[in-house]
């Protein structure tokens, strides 16, 4: 599954450097797929879905730092656990129920974004 930063989170920003994948960002920052992957230009997803790797997309949260889901491998490939759960000091990045994939999905993703 993924990660989530809950309304907890103080805004240290301890998290957001950690993550292998540029899948934290500052709230009310825009993100992009491009951010710290190897994706760049029109890319094609394994499920067919086509987006611009350097178009922003709006931010998650207005508030407080957030995780895109969808680039979240749970530092799968890099490392044996969620860095961003390591650092965090009020604990407020947590398993996402809405987003439960298997290790293989996450693994796959890893690759995808990386290779």
């Amino acid at each position: 599954m993924a990660i989530k930063i809950t309304d907890t989170c103080i805004n240290c920003g301890a998290c957001e450097p950690e993550c292998p994948n540029s899948a934290i960002y500052e709230g009310a920052i825009d993100w992009r797929w491009q951010d710290k992957t190897k994706l760049t230009g029109k890319v094609t997803f394994p499920d067919g879905t086509e987006v611009d790797a350097s178009a922003y997309n709006q931010a998650v949260s207005d508030e407080v730092y957030y995780i895109v889901s969808g680039k979240c491998t749970e530092c799968q490939g890099f490392h044996e656990e969620p860095q961003c759960k390591a650092v965090c000091p009020v604990d407020c990045c947590i398993d996402d129920p809405d987003h439960r994939e298997t290790e293989d999905v996450l693994f796959d993703r890893q690759k995808f974004l990386h290779a």
